[in-house]
């Protein structure tokens, strides 16, 4: 039974007072820190590759997707209004579904994390490429993309997606005050951009490229939502900062549920204006489908713009996934079960200033190294079994701890939590089997180096002993 030991709430709560994290964040920094985390590479890039699988019908692919990240979304809500702790899903597991669960759903949070910051620094790449071409620059082509990912030419690494993530690691690391100064200036300007795009390419939409609305059928709808679901994660990012936050049990709830309304909004009508423009066909091979859209229209100073915007809003994701995933590692080293040096807080920038260098490192030579479309499907199916035990988790809490002061409660219970995790198993059932392997692989992993380490140095375990 020792696995499945439960981590005292009140003694979490504790843990929170005397961190040595400042509580420095409100509820405008949440919300924007969930739209920095969101918008990104899911609207600037995968929007194209979404388009090709599912055609016009993309818009109802963004809806399902936001449907089972809504329902998710509830539940984190929940949670962070009663254990506003840092580490997400993987704090919330500790103290409902028992340590080894808690332990693969941490481990699971580090490939989902630290994937996404090296797919969007590829995305990033492609655009800051794109921008570069403009003034008439370009890179020597072996250092524009990661081996293999462009057929037929010889590269070796992805030098920008490299050097993006050296840069945002440094930011992370400076301070949690600084690091929201600058993603809330980087949001509000790329939010302009999406705008701009909207207000301009709304009046170049020919309907006759809606038809067929959906030429591969249901099959390419679900398909199409199984993988832009990508574009939604991030708001999760948002509980990672509750040890940070001034008034967490209000202000978290705003973070995530406002955050996903906003890009929910902005992601359906972005998609039905792209395909309204150019025939779905035309993305095949594009890695920038909102900037070709607009050059498609004539429109190549609004371009342009959206090039420098899809930069500085998949920086803003960067960052904040960067920062998401030095929390949950700093949960996790606190609680044992990863060494104690990556729970460290530097003295004079209050950040876990090693944990933050080391997976900044790590993952910013597998954004040199590894293509795009092997990331993506890899970040889904890890996020969505987070999203599938949050689900979980709240309906255990509301039997075992039903006397937990919740400033915010999921409506609907038990029949979202259900409704949750219904569509989280159903999108996983529609990613490829390869990815399922490498997921089980990545699993499989973490279970040799909880029974040879975590377990036996957890702090639960030396209190037992």
């Amino acid at each position: 039974m020792s696995l499945f030991r439960i981590k005292d709430i009140d003694a979490m709560l504790a843990d929170n007072h005397v961190s040595g994290l400042k509580k420095v964040l409100g509820p405008v920094d949440l919300v924007m820190m969930g739209i920095g985390a969101i918008i990104g590479t899911g609207i600037f890039v995968l929007t194209g590759t979404g388009a090709l699988t599912a055609g016009p019908a993309l818009t109802v692919s963004f809806v399902i997707a936001a449907l089972a990240c809504g329902f998710a979304a509830l539940c984190y809500a929940e949670f962070a209004s009663a254990i506003p702790v840092s580490g997400s899903i993987y704090t919330y597991s500790y103290a409902t579904l028992g340590e080894i669960v808690a332990w693969m759903i941490g481990w699971d949070l580090l490939l989902e994390y630290g994937l996404a910051t090296s797919a969007v620094s590829v995305g990033w790449s492609g655009y800051f490429q794109s921008l570069m071409a403009g003034f008439g620059m370009k890179l020597p082509v072996t250092l524009t993309a990661a081996p293999g990912s462009v057929p037929g030419v010889q590269t070796v690494l992805n030098l920008p997606a490299c050097l993006i993530m050296l840069a945002i690691t440094w930011v992370v690391s400076y301070g949690v005050r600084e690091s929201a100064r600058v993603n809330n200036l980087m949001v509000a300007i790329k939010i302009g951009v999406v705008l701009l795009f909207i207000a301009v390419g709304v009046w170049h939409v020919q309907p006759a490229n809606w038809q067929p609305f959906a030429p591969f059928g249901f099959t390419g709808i679900f398909n199409a939502a199984a993988l832009v679901f990508f574009a939604f994660i991030g708001f999760d990012a948002v509980t990672s900062a509750a040890e940070e936050v001034r008034n967490p049990r209000r202000d978290l709830p705003i973070g995530i549920i406002g955050s996903l309304a906003v890009c929910t909004v902005l992601y359906v009508v972005v998609a039905a204006i792209m395909t309204g423009i150019v025939p779905f066909a035309k993305f095949a091979g594009v890695d920038h489908p909102v900037s070709l859209a607009l050059q498609f229209a004539g429109q190549n100073w609004v371009a342009g713009f959206v090039d420098l915007g899809a930069i500085l809003g998949m920086t803003t994701v960067i960052l904040v996934m960067t920062y998401g995933q030095t929390r949950v590692i700093f949960a996790m080293s606190r609680d044992g079960l990863l060494p104690e040096r990556l729970s460290s807080v530097h003295p004079v920038h209050a950040t876990p200033y090693f944990a933050t260098w080391t997976v900044g490192l790590v993952f910013a030579a597998i954004a040199a190294l590894v293509p795009l479309n092997v990331l993506a499907e890899l970040i889904n199916i890890g996020t969505l079994a987070a999203f599938t035990l949050i689900s979980v988790a709240v309906l255990v809490l509301r039997k075992t701890r039903p006397e937990l002061p919740r400033a915010f409660r999921c409506p609907g219970a038990p029949v979202v939590p259900l409704l949750s995790i219904g569509f989280c198993l159903f999108l996983m059932a529609h990613l490829q089997a390869l990815t399922w392997t490498a997921f089980l692989i990545w699993l499989a992993v973490g279970l040799v180096i909880y029974f040879l380490y975590a377990r036996r140095n957890a702090v639960l375990h030396s209190g037992a002993r």
